[in-house]
């Protein structure tokens, strides 16, 4: 009789447990992976945008700074070993913003006489 109620009381509880993966609760361990993928995937973009880690640093600052490292550093890794030319961002290759379309059409447009 004992034992019933301890099998049943073991189930019941076992199947408690496993209803909080079911309702989409995020424990601890999966929150914590979850910002460092997010920090190594910010480090890489950084990385590949040409961006030194300390600008990267200062533009992410809730970002957990080793994962944004490792991601940073990893990629650098493999566009070295893969001669991947980085992209800079248009403001820093020194490029001006493009006008507007309102003022290039009209600029250039219709002349007046």
């Amino acid at each position: 009789m004992r034992r019933t109620a301890l099998t049943l009381s073991l189930v019941a509880a076992a199947s408690l447990l496993s209803g909080c993966e079911a309702l989409g609760i995020e424990t601890a361990t999966q929150i914590n992976a979850k910002k460092d993928a997010e920090g190594k995937a910010i480090g890489s973009a950084c990385r590949h945008a040409v961006k030194s880690i300390e600008v990267c640093f200062s533009s992410y600052p809730r970002a957990g700074k080793a994962a944004v490292f490792a991601g940073w550093r990893e990629m650098d890794q493999y566009m070295r070993e893969n001669a991947v030319v980085g992209m800079p961002t248009d403001t820093e290759a020194g490029a001006t913003p493009a006008a507007p379309a309102a003022e290039r059409s009209s600029a250039g447009g219709a002349h007046k006489s």
